[in-house]
């Protein structure tokens, strides 16, 4: 059974409210997912908070889930990108406070999600070459695009505006360059 084909199966047993289900996909998907978050919010613990938001996502938000959209992981990906975007928005709009209490910080490391598998690191790993590997395979102007939108949480009018190009050149580049790395990296997902 393939990977996408295991976590299909694991989403259709959330919908069903399974919890066990969506602890299988954390142990399958936190590591490439929370790497993905780190590069967009640059912060550990808004990292580990933004993922804990993904996943109480994938729990309320499971049966709008469609496989023809992409795979569950793109699924995933998506949330963790919108809502690590919509944290760095958040942080912009409001000002820096220090924490009040120094203990809550030990009762938070005390609370921590336990240490990933050995097979889900390596999973990860992989994941993220391979990812590394398509994103090098495109054009400079297509890499760079698309960088800056997802792990810098640019919209294509902004990215137009900071390029100096017309909205629609960045459109289609970032269009085909993500269709280009789809072709990539179909053996990965």
């Amino acid at each position: 059974m393939t990977d996408a084909v295991q976590d299909l199966a694991l989403i259709q047993r959330v919908v069903a409210r399974d919890a066990s289900a969506v602890a299988a996909l954390h142990d399958r998907h936190a590591r490439v997912l929370y790497s993905l978050i780190l590069r967009i919010v640059r912060d550990e613990g808004e990292a580990e908070d933004v993922l804990q938001e993904v996943f109480l996502r994938l729990w309320e938000k499971a049966d709008t889930y469609d496989a023809v959209l992409g795979s569950p992981i793109a699924w995933l990906v998506r949330i963790a990108r919108n809502r690590a975007i919509d944290r760095v928005r958040a942080r912009r709009a409001r000002p820096v406070t220090q924490p009040l209490d120094d203990g809550v910080d030990q009762r938070l490391a005390d609370t921590a999600a336990p240490a990933p598998t050995p097979e889900a690191v390596t999973r990860g790993s992989e994941e993220q070459r391979a990812l590394t590997s398509a994103l090098a395979r495109l054009s400079p102007e297509q890499r760079v695009l698309i960088e800056e939108a997802f792990y810098l949480g640019y919209t294509q009018s902004e990215l137009a505006e900071r390029f100096h190009l017309p909205l629609g050149t960045v459109k289609t580049r970032i269009r085909t360059g993500m269709l280009a790395m789809r072709g990539h990296l179909e053996h990965v997902v």
